[in-house]
């Protein structure tokens, strides 16, 4: 991973609000090790106890995957996770009501004053655990492949593009037969982090082609609005015509478009999604175990696919409680491993961290402790 540094995290956002409890039992880990990064299980002492965390809904079917696959590991410990929102759970964290948190942002900097006073000088340790292809999916009929650059994405989506035979569409599509049939976008009903990772995307990479700043609110008017992934699916999937914004692992049997970059088009996958990942910056002027990245959304690098969503966790690299310090350790270095990644992989269709990004995140699971 690219060790430069820019000014700002990337702001991602969930805003949904449910309550899940997951109980995690399994065998053998090191205590107060973690995993070390290939099976996800140690060579040590058995755990016991309950690990308490909150945060993004995103993360909810790879915790799930998680949790399971966590007990094959630790059979005494429960892990419990409320997917209240990433802000909610970044809340929590900071008014010390859980151990740790799941977020898609960054903690800002005036979290990272709040983070001092919860966790003291050691500070905070953010990691990228989980990441996400966001597809961009298209029902028409008698196209099989279809290539869009962002200029050409962001005039569909800014509804300046309305025609499937337009010419930007025909320039990125030579050898594609375009029907004479309007477009219909279709967005996001609800205040979603999908769509802002999404606008986030087209603000950094398409230029003027999208004046609108990021947002989790979608802000062009007109168009279809459905509420959450499975009413976006839903809604292309039934109109001949129809272009929306999905995760991946939600496209089912509707056509999946290339994106543009650099000189090449790519399909969305859990390796080119990784791939921007790993080339992407890390944040400058945090803490030591904060990795924090700034997604490098106008990427050129071949085999890179920028729409991606990231999700972080965040908790105390000093905890105050052994006990607390040992399970987060312990969970942490399971999720990072390539069994965990895997699990969250067959769970929830997250790509899985590159064996950079786990040796990085390694070194902030090992300076873990209790003071």
């Amino acid at each position: 991973m690219k060790l430069s540094t820019k000014t700002r995290a990337t702001t991602l956002s969930v805003a949904l609000a449910s309550t899940l409890a997951l109980a995690a039992c399994g065998a053998s880990n090191e205590s107060g090790g973690g995993s070390t990064g290939g099976s996800g299980t140690g060579s040590g002492t058995e755990l016991s106890g309950t690990l308490v965390g909150a945060g993004a809904s995103s993360q909810q079917a790879a915790m799930q995957g998680w949790t399971a696959g966590y007990s094959s590991v630790q059979p005494d410990v429960t892990v419990n996770y409320d997917p209240v929102g990433s802000g909610g759970g970044r809340e929590q964290f900071l008014a010390g009501g859980t151990d740790f948190a799941g977020s898609d942002a960054a903690l800002d900097e005036e979290e990272l004053a709040q983070a001092e006073e919860r966790c003291g000088t050691s500070g905070v340790f953010e990691l990228v655990n989980y990441i996400a292809p966001i597809a961009v999916v298209y029902n028409l009929e008698g196209v099989d492949e279809l290539n869009l650059s962002p200029e050409t994405l962001a005039g569909i989506f800014n509804q300046q593009i309305t025609n499937w035979n337009d010419p930007a569409i025909a320039a990125d599509n030579p050898d594609a037969t375009l029907p004479d049939l309007p477009i219909t976008p279709v967005n996001r009903a609800d205040d979603s982090g999908t769509t802002e990772n999404f606008t986030e995307y087209l603000a950094a990479a398409a230029g003027d082609a999208w004046p609108h700043e990021p947002d989790g609110v979608w802000p062009v008017a007109g168009g279809e609005a459905a509420q959450g992934t499975s009413g976006v699916v839903s809604a292309v999937g039934a109109g001949n015509g129809a272009i929306g914004y999905a995760d991946l692992s939600q496209a089912g049997d509707l056509g999946v478009a290339n994106i543009g970059v650099g000189e090449e088009f790519v399909a969305p996958s859990a390796e080119a999604a990784a791939a921007v990942v790993e080339n992407s910056e890390t944040v400058g002027g945090r803490g030591e175990y904060d990795f924090a990245i700034e997604l490098a959304r106008d990427t050129t690098e071949s085999g890179n696919y920028p729409i991606v969503l990231v999700s972080y966790h965040i908790g105390c690299v000093e905890y105050d409680e052994q006990e607390t310090a040992d399970l987060v350790k312990d969970f942490m270095g399971y999720v990072i491993s390539e069994e965990g990644q895997q699990a969250a992989a067959e769970a929830a269709g997250s790509a899985p961290i590159s064996d950079a990004l786990r040796e990085q995140n390694q070194t902030a699971i090992d300076a873990i402790t209790a003071g």
